[in-house]
């Protein structure tokens, strides 16, 4: 109480000499540092907020967001997947750019060097106290993990002070959490052992003993059955340190809370990255059936309530107006993941991806156009922004906010985008590019898909979840496209129905020009 006492004294003994000496900066170096606060859901599309329209599941500490920041309506992810459109917005560097990632399974090798720069080592820098809680899915360790000792190269060695977190999904082993650099709760006497290639341990799998399952299989994760669910992968051990599916949520949050309460009086960086609304659905009992449009509903309710929660732990701590919070999702929306939880039957007249086309794995609007808020109290005005806003941009934008300069070689395709993302400006991005199994580019207006330029990703991991060809033909898309090029009107044609390129391939040859100049740019 006596610390958040002298702070508001010392807030007011600023605000009066500012009122005194008519100096402007003397009320800005009170919120020159503002703690940061970035929550990253996970498959949440960009029509699942109400703020966003979405008519049959509430979410209203969310669109508290909306209400009192901004609402960005044409904001993109890297990527349609998560492991790159992650690694993207943490180094400030697309994903295709680095070889190879794909959706990782849970014993990958760190992607990131930690030589380069990333959001947390950006903030470390400046002074910022670093913490993530939720899901990491970037990669841990140099090519071997042992889950049973020290785990490293990982986030702490990427610039967070504190991590909670798990390797990869909820719906690949290993099911367990991580505090810094050791499996929390792990027994010594029931080491873990992990294994993506063959079928480990004597353990029930989903693909041998289906009748023990709680949730059924619509493809794929037949692995090993932890807490009635089975995962892709196989695991052995661990029995102590395992979770439990139904408090993954209450468990994230409430150490993302935690971490509020602990650093209140210095600035802080928290990177919340629950779990929600990835398969396995597994909502706890009081959201649990509570959504005309199923569990996948449910498990939304859920994401809004941890949402709220550390919105109220920062109301608490006296931080509402000295915290930039930025609520975002990873990817676009995906509903049957496979699992058959049935939230393809009960979808109704929900739209998950809004008015956009395709969802997660596309290359469509869906798959990369999502949700995006931003909020600081008494410096953002409320409102809405059409400014075209990427999730790589944020490195370079919060190293300018805190007057740090991005490290040489890092961060080459982040923009600092500050003016935009605070109100003061409504020009964004002139253009970026977009990821699925193929790249687009996107400039005001127009956007083109060139199907001969191929990161060298895959849409899915190497076993478990649907294939591309059933999820393009569930988003309603063809599931062998035959144009090369594909050339739309965003404005006249959000859905991507109408392949302009013939009709204007002096737009088509500009933006094919400038998605293999981005290509080929290093700086």
């Amino acid at each position: 109480m006596d610390m958040r006492m002298n702070r508001r004294r010392f807030l007011g003994g600023l605000a009066a000499a500012a009122a005194v000496t008519s100096t402007p900066s003397l009320l800005a170096a009170a919120t020159r540092r503002p703690n940061i606060v970035v929550i990253l859901a996970d498959d949440l599309g960009y029509g699942d907020v109400s703020s966003y329209g979405a008519k049959d599941v509430a979410t209203p500490h969310i669109d508290s967001l909306a209400k009192q920041g901004l609402r960005f309506t044409n904001a993109h992810t890297d990527a349609a997947t998560c492991t790159p459109s992650r690694y993207a917005m943490m180094t400030g560097s697309y994903a295709w750019r680095k070889d190879g990632i794909a959706v990782l399974p849970g014993d990958a090798k760190l992607l990131i060097d930690p030589q380069q720069a990333t959001i947390a080592s950006v903030l470390k820098s400046a002074g910022y106290t670093t913490g993530l809680v939720g899901k990491w899915h970037i990669g841990l360790g140099d090519g071997t993990i042992d889950w049973n000792g020290e785990i490293k190269p990982g986030p702490c060695e990427l610039g967070f002070d504190d991590a909670f977190f798990f390797a990869a999904t909820a719906d690949r082993v290993p099911t367990v959490y991580i505090h810094n650099h050791r499996v929390v709760n792990l027994d010594p006497a029931d080491p873990i052992h992990v294994s993506y290639k063959t079928k480990i341990g004597n353990e029930p799998t989903g693909k041998e003993d289906p009748e023990l399952l709680k949730m059924k299989l619509s493809e794929g994760h037949d692995g090993t059955i932890v807490d009635g669910i089975s995962r892709i992968g196989w695991m052995e051990g661990g029995k102590s340190a395992r979770w439990v599916d139904e408090k993954m949520a209450a468990t994230f949050t409430g150490k993302a809370v935690e971490f509020i309460d602990r650093n209140h009086d210095k600035p802080f960086l928290l990177y919340f990255t629950p779990s929600d609304i990835h398969v396995p659905r597994a909502p706890a009992s009081e959201f649990a059936g509570k959504n005309t449009c199923g569990v996948r509903c449910d498990v939304i309710s859920q994401l809004d309530w941890s949402v709220g929660q550390v919105l109220a732990a920062l109301k608490r701590n006296h931080l509402d107006e000295n915290t930039l919070v930025v609520f975002t999702s990873d990817n676009g929306p995906v509903v049957n993941d496979g699992y058959d939880d049935g939230s393809d039957r009960k979808l109704g007249q929900h739209k998950p991806a809004g008015p956009w086309r395709g969802g997660k794995y596309s290359i469509q609007e869906g798959g990369t156009r999502v949700p995006f808020l931003l909020r600081w109290q008494g410096t953002v005005k409320p409102g809405v922004s059409d400014a075209l806003i990427s999730q790589v941009d944020l490195l370079a934008s919060f190293a300018a906010l805190t007057k740090q300069a991005v490290p040489a070689g890092s961060a080459q395709d982040s923009q600092n985008m500050l003016q935009p993302l605070l109100g003061r400006s409504a020009a964004g991005r002139e253009s970026l590019v977009e990821e699925a199994t193929v790249l687009a580019v996107v400039e005001g207006q127009w956007k083109l898909v060139d199907r001969s330029e191929r990161p060298g990703i895959h849409t899915k991991p190497e076993t478990g979840g649907l294939n591309e060809k059933s999820t393009r033909q569930f988003w309603g898309q063809p599931a062998y496209p035959t144009a090369p090029l594909e050339l739309y009107d965003l404005k006249a044609d959000p859905y991507e129905l109408h392949n302009l390129a013939s009709e204007h391939p002096e737009i088509v040859q500009r933006l094919r020009e400038k998605l293999q100049k981005t290509r080929a740019a290093t700086r």
